[in-house]
């Protein structure tokens, strides 16, 4: 779940003022974690959209997990602060066409601590049959009646515009009775991949130094965040890159695109490439120097385009046997040096955590 605060006609960033038809969705870094014990909840979190969005009005409720308390508060004093370093996300009107963020993302991403500037290594996860053994849209579809789906649904499928026809999946399994806790259930009993709860905890046993941990996904928020939060995961990664999803009043789960792109590679609402290049160039700009290395795991297709950005210093882990691993492998015998990066392909998470040992002896 992510703290969503929305506000209109005024930039946190700026402080200006940005036209009273401006919706932004300003994404805050400090309430993003929810442990399962929930002795740490929302740090804070807006509710309401802001009146006329200018400083000092009204802009609506503000919890605190810990108090249970709720209060008004204003842009001039708590709120500010709150969200300073939040990323701001355009929210376009009914009708409106989705914004076009292809060299510049403007970044739907939860974040779980401020990152810091001395990490050594950034690395990079995938999500499904990476991070876990399954694709988290396949489970879901195992929660509508008789666990499939009809076949007038899945044949509105069309190449490329895949998030659309999981959106008219969602919408039919809420038209079937299929709940919010439904979804969160399935999604947290999808089982880990061989070896990977190994790789988070060397992960978290490195000094801080070490590793920023991100996670860039075509999957959804929901799903990522439900399975990250049961296996006790989600405060492990500093940035998490996906398409946002939340529930409406109706309790369906509606998918928003994450960006708009033209790489031809990809699907049309996500390039990972895009994503890796500009977090990769903007953190190097905030450190004031770039990474060791930059580290990639994956196993799909659509892995492959971000891996073509890393350089012969950095490091791509796919899936052995799997797209990714087999594009890699193609690539190399038609047009050698075209791909740069050094390749480890691994069966396990132990496999990555035998390299990773080794890089950070260099």
């Amino acid at each position: 779940m992510t703290c969503e605060i929305l506000a209109v006609g005024f930039s946190v960033t700026t402080g200006g003022d940005l036209g009273a038809a401006t919706d932004h969705r300003y994404l805050c870094p400090q309430c993003t974690f929810v442990n399962d014990g929930g002795s740490r909840g929302f740090a804070g979190h807006i509710k309401a959209r802001v009146p006329n969005g200018r400083p000092g009005s009204t802009v609506g409720t503000f919890s605190e997990t810990g108090s249970h308390r709720s209060e008004t508060l204003s842009w001039s004093d708590q709120v500010t602060k709150h969200v300073r370093s939040a990323d701001i996300i355009h929210s376009p009107e009914p009708g409106e066409e989705e914004p076009h963020r292809s060299r510049h993302t403007e970044i739907m991403a939860s974040q779980s601590a401020q990152v810091a500037s001395d990490k050594r290594f950034l690395i990079f996860f995938d999500f499904d049959e990476t991070i876990v053994d399954e694709t988290s849209d396949d489970i879901v579809v195992q929660t509508a009646p008789g666990h499939h789906l009809p076949d007038w649904l899945k044949d509105t499928y069309q190449p490329g515009r895949y998030n659309e026809y999981m959106q008219r999946v969602l919408a039919y399994l809420a038209e079937q009775g299929v709940t919010e806790s439904d979804i969160r259930s399935a999604m947290e009993k999808i089982p880990s991949t061989p070896g990977m709860l190994t790789v988070f905890q060397f992960l978290r046993n490195r000094p801080p130094q070490d590793f920023e941990v991100v996670l860039l996904s075509d999957a959804n928020s929901f799903f990522i965040e439900s399975w990250l939060r049961r296996a006790g995961a989600r405060q492990l990664f500093h940035r998490i890159f996906t398409n946002p999803a939340t529930f409406n009043r109706d309790g369906r789960l509606v998918l928003r695109p994450f960006h708009s792109h033209d790489c031809p590679r990809c699907p049309v609402n996500m390039c990972k490439q895009v994503v890796v290049r500009d977090y990769v160039a903007r953190r190097t700009q905030e450190r004031g120097r770039p990474y060791q290395r930059v580290l990639y795991v994956g196993d799909g297709a659509n892995d492959f385009c971000p891996a073509l950005a890393l350089g012969p210093r950095d490091v791509a882990f796919p899936r052995k046997d799997f797209p990714m691993h087999r594009l890699i492998t193609e690539t190399h015998e038609a047009m050698p040096g075209e791909f740069k990066a050094v390749t480890v392909p691994w069966m396990s998470g132990d496999d990555v955590v035998q390299r990773l040992r080794k890089l950070v002896a260099e």
